[in-house]
């Protein structure tokens, strides 16, 4: 088993750049009771005065009390979560600017080019290749469970725990308190309020989950996006979604691998995976089917229309015909700097992944580490790439 080493990892943020984790609708896994942990943080008497000496990057008035906007947010929260509005005060008053997490969260001045090949380049590489097999290997019979609860392959399960912390090597070393409240509160684009609003709202599951004694908001960490475990599950996300994969009456999506794979493959299900249908279609799309490209992330297309728009099967492909009776999207991948863009036609499958992070060069990057992985196990996966 890797020990996760908490350091600073660039790619945690692409669950972020358009995340979906901390938002959806409950799927046909949906009222599934959640375990708790006693946390002595949530116990009487564990209580700290909103008013206390004025630390350096706190967010505290000179007399030590809370800023007005936390002041407003901790009465709104107390109000809507039913948390006595001390231990929300409590907590807010520990938090303190993260400078880290602002600069990491500015955007670039710098217009790059996307190119769908660096980034798959970057992301099905033979590091996560070689551990990932290996982690499939060791964690085969956790693995195996979540799979057959959930109805998502070994492979994609694993495959999003690699591209999201190489099996938990890299889970962040950064206070998540500190970094919902420092983005919630001073998020680096002006331009962006929606991305505050949703910070602000993480921070108030945060509070809300050690609350419940599920976790200690005073000392978990995470990504600087404010990510936790293996799986960098949001705390909405991990309120909605989070599974006990080792059935031990508790949820650790940090430490517990089988509670992080169970966790992965109930998000996905919970969002439409579909057990059964391959990621992308056996399809042979026309030369051009960049007028079938629709973007979104919701599948508008039928097989019938894609048939008189030219597209064809490919000829002796394995994926069954379920598919064709599901909604379809054609999705692209450019490749900017070599002014060339790959088309593939994606399923509902594909849709819920997107839902984990919203760039559809994530969705295919995980698709593809899962074949490469599938292959190398000998495991017969059926949402294998088509070529």
């Amino acid at each position: 088993m890797f020990r996760p080493v908490y350091i600073l990892q660039a790619a945690c943020f692409s669950l972020f750049l358009l995340s979906g984790c901390s938002t959806g609708q409950a799927g046909p896994q949906g009222g599934q009771s959640t375990p708790t942990i006693q946390n002595p943080a949530s116990e009487p008497g564990h209580e700290t005065p909103p008013a206390r000496p004025v630390e350096p990057g706190s967010f505290l008035d000179a007399k030590g009390y809370l800023l007005p906007e936390f002041q407003a947010f901790a009465i709104e929260t107390s109000e809507n979560l039913n948390i006595p509005l001390n231990q929300v005060q409590a907590l807010l008053s520990a938090a303190r600017l993260n400078t880290t997490a602002l600069r990491l969260m500015t955007p670039s001045t710098k217009h790059g080019r996307r190119s769908w090949i660096a980034y798959r380049t970057r992301h099905v590489d033979p590091i996560r290749i070689r551990a990932g097999v290996a982690f499939w290997n060791e964690h085969r019979d956790a693995l195996t469970r979540a799979s057959q609860t959930y109805g998502v392959p070994p492979s994609i399960i694993v495959a999003i725990i690699g591209i999201e912390t190489v099996y938990g090597r890299y889970t962040g070393n950064f206070r998540v308190l500190d970094t919902l409240a420092t983005l919630g509160f001073r998020y680096p684009d002006p331009d962006r309020p929606e991305r505050q609003k949703m910070f602000r709202e993480q921070l108030a599951d945060l509070i809300d989950l050690d609350h419940e004694g599920r976790l200690d908001a005073y000392s978990v960490e995470g990504s600087f996006a404010g990510a936790i475990g293996l799986p960098q599950f949001m705390p909405g996300s991990l309120a909605k979604y989070s599974a006990d994969g080792d059935a031990d009456g508790r949820i650790d999506v940090a430490t517990s691998i089988p509670d992080a794979l169970a966790s992965v493959a109930r998000f996905l299900r919970m969002h439409g995976w579909t057990p059964g249908l391959p990621v992308f279609a056996p399809v042979r799309l026309p030369p051009d089917p960049s007028d079938l490209v629709h973007g979104g992330l919701t599948p508008d297309l039928s097989w019938q229309t894609l048939q008189a728009a030219g597209a064809r099967l490919i000829p002796n492909a394995h994926s069954g015909d379920a598919w064709q009776h599901h909604p379809l999207g054609v999705i692209d991948l450019p490749d900017e700097p070599r002014k060339q863009t790959e088309y593939r036609t994606a399923t509902p499958n594909f849709f819920a992944i997107t839902h984990y992070n919203r760039s559809y060069f994530y969705a295919t990057s995980v698709t593809d580490l899962a074949h490469e992985l599938a292959d190398r196990v000998g495991y017969g996966d059926p949402n294998r790439i088509v070529d």
